[in-house]
Parts: C-alpha cells; sequence; structure tokens
C-alpha cells in the first residue's frame, strides 16, 4: 500500500499525522506529508486507513 496526500486539497487538520504517526507528519505550517515514498508498513495499515477514512477533504489518495 502506498499513500500520497494531494497539497491542493489538504487543509491541516492534522488527523492523518494524530492516527497515524508512524506513517504521516506534518510539514513547517502543519500540513499533512507522507513518510519516506508513501510506502505504509504493514504494521501501519490499519492506522493509515483510519487516517485516509478521517481526513475530511479526502486529500489522502493512493497510489
Amino acid at each position: 500500500m502506498k499513500l500520497r496526500i494531494d497539497p491542493e486539497r489538504c487543509q491541516g487538520h492534522g488527523r492523518c499525522y494524530d492516527l497515524a504517526p508512524g506513517v504521516f507528519t506534518a510539514d513547517d505550517e502543519g500540513y499533512g506529508q507522507v513518510i519516506g515514498d508513501g510506502t505504509v508498513p504493514q504494521d501501519q495499515e490499519h492506522p493509515a486507513r483510519l487516517a485516509v477514512s478521517n481526513c475530511p477533504e479526502r486529500a489522502i489518495d493512493p497510489l
């Protein structure tokens, strides 16, 4: 599973990095970023799916 955050849609609510801190982080302005190349470690798939489903802008997309 690989993910990306669309910077055009992300509004910086922070739910992604609150729910899945092993997959997402925040930039200097508080907008979400995927850690690394977007590959989700197997043990982080459940929190990543929670983050995807809880993003109000639906800014997290599969690759």
